[in-house]
């Protein structure tokens, strides 16, 4: 009987010990930078210079916060600066040119999608509007590529394969290859050539994915890449240190704070040093050698926000 109880004992203490050296051993490191003025979730962010722009969400006991906030990497400091014309959750943003798009979102809680489509332009703090979506589509996820702007899935009341390329230069939408399997709260990116589109659900964090879709304009084809570890939608996804990092994420009961990374150039996968809390309703940028995760939520669904902003560094 002693045997048997030594022989469990040692294979607990021996599992506790290879997952604290698993721990120990996944690089990088968590930093915490100002907190934001506004505890918030469910928000776009993207980055224009050496400022973050965190766009709309929920805020305040608000699902339609119009709210835009910047953070100075340089200086340390949080600003308002003009709201979206009208509040909105789970909208779509990129940087491009010297101007920040948004597309899409939702002017209800996670549903009521929307045609919106905006530009703004910090040199006159100014919102204006662009061409409409062809559909209102919220969650979409947006990347800059050759010059367009790509905008994959989303969900009215369905996950989409919806694949739209928006030409700021013409103000125009055209078409392209539609993703493989419609999904929303996805990850997408642009790396070398290609967009890779990484995980996300299909309708709800039920039906989360591990995929990984590679588009190729060269051919308008997309491929398969090596799947994430884990089925995760509602993450922060952004190209850090030659790889695509796939930060924190949501499912039914719980959020995850995994911190995942796929390298294109060999198809695989690597665990990094994990999130300090769970977060989900995010997003990230990479400036000046970190990556930024500005607020989110710590539980699953709308019902907290937060206002942290967390900062990894390799």
């Amino acid at each position: 009987m002693h045997v048997w109880r030594d022989a469990i004992a040692n294979a607990t203490l021996l599992y506790a010990t290879l997952s604290f050296a698993a721990a120990v051993a996944a690089p990088g490191t968590w930093s915490q930078g100002p907190q934001l003025p506004t505890a918030r979730s469910e928000v776009a962010v993207t980055a224009l210079g050496n400022r973050i722009y965190v766009i709309g969400g929920y805020a305040s006991g608000n699902v339609d916060q119009s709210l835009v906030q910047t953070f100075d990497v340089s200086t340390g400091k949080w600003n308002n600066v003009a709201p979206l014309p009208r509040g909105l959750n789970h909208v779509g943003a990129a940087t491009f040119d010297g101007r920040i798009y948004t597309f899409g979102g939702f002017d209800e809680q996670n549903r009521g999608a929307v045609t919106d489509a905006n530009a703004y332009d910090p040199r006159t703090d100014r919102w204006t509007p662009i061409a409409p979506l062809p559909r209102g589509l919220g969650s979409i996820s947006v990347a800059v590529l050759d010059g367009r702007i790509h905008l994959v899935g989303g969900r009215d009341q369905h996950s989409v394969t919806t694949h739209l390329v928006y030409d700021p230069s013409t103000n125009v939408y055209a078409t392209a290859a539609p993703l493989p399997i419609g999904r929303d709260h996805m990850g997408l990116v642009a790396f070398g050539e290609r967009l890779y589109a990484i995980g996300g659900r299909i309708d709800n964090p039920g039906h989360n994915t591990s995929y990984v879709d590679i588009y190729d304009p060269s051919n308008s084809r997309w491929s398969q890449g090596s799947p994430m570890p884990s089925r995760r939608s509602g993450m922060a996804v952004a190209v850090y240190a030659n790889r695509i990092f796939a930060i924190g994420g949501e499912y039914n009961g719980g959020i995850f704070t995994n911190n995942e990374a796929y390298d294109p150039r060999t198809n695989s996968w690597s665990t990094f040093a994990p999130l300090p809390e769970g977060r989900h309703g995010t997003g990230a940028v990479a400036i000046d050698h970190r990556l930024y995760i500005p607020a989110g939520a710590p539980v699953n669904g709308g019902s907290r926000q937060s206002a942290t902003l967390d900062i990894f560094t390799l």
